[in-house]
This record gives structure tokens, C-alpha cells and sequence, in this order.
């Protein structure tokens, strides 16, 4: 079977084109991309995780702790702030991950509870991290290293942008 020689994308912007010349659709290029890559890498994470038996918020508060470095442990606040949830998101997923043996919360100084990663948590994490990154890598094999670090450079510069706090424009006026 022949590869298409026009993708999704591409079919969109035609279609602008055609019934709207007024308009310029050239943003779809590249923003319907990224929305459609964001669901294709989504569901591919979600189908790893799935097999084994980590949720993607679990594997966020293991990796969270992993990356922390020695004794991989961290406050509560610091798990919150970081993971960018509220705390009582941070708890469930708290208790999710002590019911399961991968994290033990413990008193720390000034009536602070610090979190630390369990041995068990350590070897899931470090299992699951490594299927995750052979999985992306293969899912990028189709450019060359060089291709990815463009890419790569092209996506932090639209996130440092995106992510600065500015707000949206307007569309029709106020």
C-alpha cells in the first residue's frame, strides 16, 4: 500500500483555502500536528502504563521522587508544587502509591511530611521509565538525531513563549 502524500493536516489547510481564501489557515501546519501527535503519544504512553499496571498520575509522583535524586524523598508541598496539582490530588495519588508499597510518608522537620520513594518504588519507576523511553525512541525513528534536537529546540521555544503568562488575544473584538 502506498503512503499518503498529503497528511490530515495538510487536507484541513486545503479545505480553509479553498472555502475561505480570506483567511490564513497556515497555523494548522502547525498546531492540528501537535494536537494530533499529543493524542497519538497519549494513547501510546496510556497503552504501556495500562500493561503495566501504573496510571500516568502514579507514574508522575515515581518519577517526581526518582528524579529528586539521593534520598529521592520530597515534602508534600514540594510533590504539589512540582507536579503542578493541588494537594489533595497529591494525596490520593499519595495513598494510591503507599497501598501499593512504593512510597512511605514520614515526619519531617517543622511539622512538614516528607515522602520517600520505597525500594519497590525505585525498581517500578526505573522499569517503567526505561519501557517509556525504548517506546519514544522507537516512536521517533524516523528522524535523524539531528531532525530531533531541531525539533526539540522549535518546541521549547514555542513552550517558553506559550508558557509565559500572556494572554490569548481577543477574537471579535471587546
Amino acid at each position: 500500500m502506498a503512503k499518503p502524500t498529503e497528511d490530515r493536516s495538510e487536507r484541513i489547510e486545503t479545505e480553509w483555502r479553498r472555502e475561505r481564501p480570506d483567511l490564513d489557515p497556515s497555523s494548522i501546519g502547525v498546531v492540528t500536528r501537535v494536537w494530533e501527535l499529543a493524542k497519538i503519544f497519549g494513547d501510546r504512553r496510556r497503552r504501556l502504563l495500562a500493561e503495566q499496571h501504573v496510571d500516568s498520575a502514579l507514574m508522575d509522583l515515581l518519577g517526581l521522587l526518582r528524579r529528586s535524586g539521593p534520598p529521592h524523598a520530597l515534602t508534600t508541598r514540594e510533590l504539589t508544587e512540582r507536579a503542578m496539582v493541588s494537594a489533595g490530588a497529591i494525596s490520593q495519588r499519595l495513598t494510591r502509591a503507599e497501598n501499593r508499597g512504593w512510597v512511605r510518608r514520614v515526619p519531617g522537620p517543622a511539622r512538614q511530611v516528607v515522602v520517600e520513594l520505597t525500594d519497590e518504588g525505585r525498581e517500578t519507576v526505573d522499569r517503567v521509565a526505561g519501557l517509556i523511553f525504548a517506546a519514544d525512541d522507537e516512536a521517533l525513528a524516523g528522524l535523524s538525531d539531528r531532525q530531533r534536537r531541531d525539533l526539540a529546540a522549535l518546541l521549547r521555544r514555542l513552550t517558553l513563549t506559550l508558557g509565559s503568562g500572556d494572554p490569548i488575544p481577543h477574537v471579535g473584538g471587546e
